[in-house]
């Protein structure tokens, strides 16, 4: 049995000469032993082999060094070399490196760019054709580059080529947007803007289904403190792919970087029917009530997903089908506040595939309430009227008023938009509902709203309940009420007569 010479080893540079191991980090790291066989000789192949698995600290798990002055230069095909699950790994996680090579590979050695003896070493069982490499708990340590290389009977091979091994999480996430919306028209072009607070000089960002390390670009500091970096992506098509995540790093430590960002998913509308989009409650909604919108159509779409101008978000919800009527999706979006104005599309998908339908309608939400006027609301000439008549309804307020809005009750009706006149002082609009229709008749309310934010409302004016009279009708009720008198008061005539000629017989009897 070779005798054992114990030694400490640290992860530091080595050197000497003669086989002699001089180590010029002299930060012990863990205990380990050299074995000595009995054919050595200095410039021979003498092993370092941790006691003991798996290792902590500084020690790496599993790892041997030892002098490589046999396998400087190798003749043999490179082997290949892959991580699994990825070579991007979260801090913790296991990691296993592979190394292939052919059948009759009796050795495989695994090196770390950095460290000056080759990191591990593994004798397959058999005639085996690969190795692997266990990492059982990631850190910053095991980043770096590493090259594999096998030995057969007749020599070494040349290196593999590198496997960048990345360690993900010591920092928190940055953030990911789309600028100016994730929202993205086939054929156009979108910005993705990657930010961080910490002062990474590097961003990363990634594509689901690609290269991990694709598309770096430095940090560019901004006045706020945070640094970020602008991606250009496109032209954009639909049925593709565009989901996106980006990383933080520091130059000098390139494979350590950030946790992942939130995934940021493109969505490219296609041509496939369009679904509708409205709110049970109507456009025009009341602070402080619950709201939800509801997605539908009549294509057989098994999701739908919802966006909003100036928002990253764009949730997604199953369809369903209530009672075989139209497939639906609801988004509910809890009590209203002032956040929840402006416009709103949906969408329609299939499954898990990236393909979207054409764009609803927009839907504009206002919310009324938010200004402390009132206006008024009174129909000119009288609130029943005929159809084909010509109808006014008069918005008023005595205060600055840029813009009304006629709303119908109903979750069907959009809302009439005006810009404001001023009357002697008095701001005002008239809508004009010609030739009227029975369509027409309903309960309406007029809001007003500012320039500045359009889509806050003033209070609603006192409702107006518009009666549309269908004279035709009335006066075919009154034909047939004046022909049932009519014909009352004949059978009340042959009855009398019948009667008074009863009575003149019975006198002439």
């Amino acid at each position: 049995m070779a005798p054992m010479l114990p030694a400490l080893l640290c992860l530091g540079e080595m050197g000497g000469a003669g086989g002699a191991l001089v180590w010029r980090d002299l930060q012990p790291a863990c205990s380990i032993r050299v074995p000595q066989g009995p054919g050595d000789s200095p410039g021979g192949e003498a092993l370092l082999r941790a006691e003991g698995t798996p290792l902590t600290g500084r020690c790496l798990p599993g790892l041997s060094v030892g002098l490589r002055t046999q396998v400087q230069a190798g003749t043999l095909p490179k082997p290949t070399i892959w991580a699994e699950p990825g070579s991007v790994v979260s801090w913790g996680s296991p990691v296993t490196i592979w190394c292939q090579g052919p059948p009759g590979a009796q050795e495989f050695h695994l090196d770390k760019e950095g460290n000056p003896v080759f990191w591990d070493r593994e004798k397959p069982p058999g005639p085996r054709d690969k190795a692997r490499f266990s990492i059982h708990y990631m850190g910053q340590d095991h980043a770096g580059s590493y090259q594999c290389y096998y030995r057969t009977r007749t020599g070494w091979s040349e290196r593999s080529d590198p496997l960048q091994l990345v360690v993900t999480g010591p920092y928190g996430k940055p953030s990911l947007s789309a600028l100016p919306s994730p929202v993205v028209m086939s054929g156009g072009n979108v910005t993705l803007q990657c930010g961080f607070h910490q002062g990474f000089n590097r961003f990363l960002l990634t594509k689901e289904g690609e290269d991990e390390s694709s598309r770096a670009l430095d940090g560019q500091q901004m006045l706020d403190g945070q640094t970020q970096a602008l991606f250009p992506v496109g032209p954009v098509t639909p049925g593709h792919g565009w989901t996106f995540r980006c990383y933080g790093f520091y130059r000098d430590t390139p494979p350590v970087w950030s946790a992942p960002s939130d995934p940021l998913e493109l969505l490219v509308p296609g041509l496939s029917g369009k679904p509708s989009l409205l709110t049970p409650q109507g456009p025009v909604v009341t602070s402080g009530r619950n709201l939800t919108l509801q997605c539908r159509s009549d294509v057989g779409y098994t999701r739908f997903a919802l966006s909003k101008e100036g928002r990253q978000d764009l949730p997604q919800r199953p369809a369903q089908r209530p009672q075989g009527g139209l497939y639906q999706a609801d988004f509910p979006l809890g009590p209203v506040g002032t956040f929840h104005r402006g416009q709103y599309r949906c969408y329609g998908g299939h499954g898990l595939s990236s393909e979207w339908s054409a764009p609803s309608e927009t839907l504009e939400l206002l919310v009324a309430g938010r200004l402390r006027d009132r206006p008024s609301l009174s129909v000119q000439p009288r609130p029943s009227e005929a159809p084909g008549e010509n109808v006014t309804l008069l918005c008023q307020s005595g205060n600055r008023t840029d813009t009304f809005l006629l709303s119908k009750e109903g979750p069907a009706d959009r809302p009439l938009r005006l810009r404001s006149q001023d009357q002697d002082g008095r701001y005002q609009a008239e809508f004009s509902l010609s030739p009227v229709t029975s369509a027409h008749g309903g309960t309406y309310r007029c809001y007003g709203s500012l320039s500045t934010d359009p889509y806050l409302l003033s209070q609603p004016s006192e409702p107006l309940a518009l009666v549309v009279s269908d004279y035709t009708v009335q006066n075919l009720t009154r034909m047939g009420l004046a022909a049932s008198v009519l014909l009352l008061l004949g059978i009340l005539l042959c009855q009398a007569r019948h009667d008074h000629g009863g009575a003149r017989d019975a006198a002439r009897s």
